[in-house]
């Protein structure tokens, strides 16, 4: 078979799909490459991962003789047979991205269940785990771990500790749930290597058990420069401007370093995509600490 594939999203953060799509047929002795508009196509895999607010869909190629869509922009329905799924990916789709680079899956599912968020309703309302990380990672410098909320997966403290034991520098791109922060994971993230490490504070009604969590880290946690210990705060979400300011000011006030997030950002209030430019421009930031003194000709 000839195969084609098309990241719909673009190239700028790699396609784990298209990536083990692409290993998976090698391993058959299929011909890969990316689609372009000569030639014939056997098959075309064509992957969103983003809805069209955000990725616009591209035409169906006219060269193919078979087109499958996957991702979550085209739908939760989809899924990767297993033996694509646990296969070691093909990084050499976008060797710019992966050079010494890992990216992949330990645990999938969250139990929150969040209302803005699609993983309940594309994987499931509980954490459970997946894969080992000699799944996908052979010794690269760097790991991008992409689970939805790996300290909600029973098997966490053990996935926490391949990755210490991995030796390599993990970032933890969707963050750690501050609400189930203890101890013993703390003392497991301890021991991994991590550049930053990030949190979330979402809605009001979560504030007691995020600043229980955040303060434990805070007493237990390794990582105790503010720059190196991000928090995303929702906004354009169910809460007032000044319920945006009280978080961002006690994060900062705890030693958290706060990033303001917004819902829907085309459709934001003026004065959320403010708050946005202030707080998450350090240099603004450091320089006016009150938003309300805040001139947006500063920047």
């Amino acid at each position: 078979m000839k195969v084609g594939l098309i990241d719909v999203d673009g190239h700028h953060f790699p396609n784990l799909a298209l990536m083990k799509l692409s290993a998976w047929h090698k391993s058959q002795g299929d011909i890969v490459e990316w689609w372009w508009g000569w030639g014939q196509y056997d098959r075309v895999y064509m992957s969103k991962v983003f809805d069209d607010t955000y990725t616009p869909d591209i035409p169906e190629p006219v060269n193919a003789a078979e087109i499958v869509k996957g991702g979550t922009g085209y739908g939760m329905d989809n899924r990767l047979p297993d033996e694509v799924e646990h296969i070691y990916p093909d990084y050499s789709l976008y060797p710019e991205l992966t050079k010494e680079t890992a990216y992949g899956f330990l645990s999938r599912g969250c139990p929150r269940g969040c209302p803005f968020c699609i993983v309940a309703d594309k994987e499931g309302r509980k954490s459970v785990k997946v894969a080992d990380l000699s799944e996908w990672w052979r010794g690269q410098k760097n790991i991008v771990l992409m689970d939805p909320n790996t300290l909600a997966c029973p098997d966490h403290i053990d996935l926490l500790g391949q990755l210490a034991d991995s030796g390599a520098w993990v970032d933890i791109n969707q963050g750690a749930d501050a609400r189930l922060l203890a101890e013993d994971n703390i003392a497991a993230l301890n021991r991994v290597k991590l550049k930053t490490i990030h949190f979330a504070w979402d809605m009001m009604e979560q504030s007691e058990a995020v600043l229980r969590g955040l303060e434990l880290y805070a007493k237990h946690g390794t990582i105790q420069d503010h720059r190196r210990r991000l928090v995303y705060v929702l906004t354009n979400y169910g809460t007032t401007m000044e319920e945006n300011l009280y978080r961002i000011y006690t994060l900062r006030d705890m030693g958290y370093d706060p990033y303001v997030m917004i819902y829907d950002k085309p459709n934001a209030p003026r004065e959320v995509r403010l708050l946005q430019r202030w707080c998450n421009n350090r240099v603004i930031f450091k320089a006016e600490p009150d938003f309300l003194r805040y001139d947006p000709q500063m920047g």
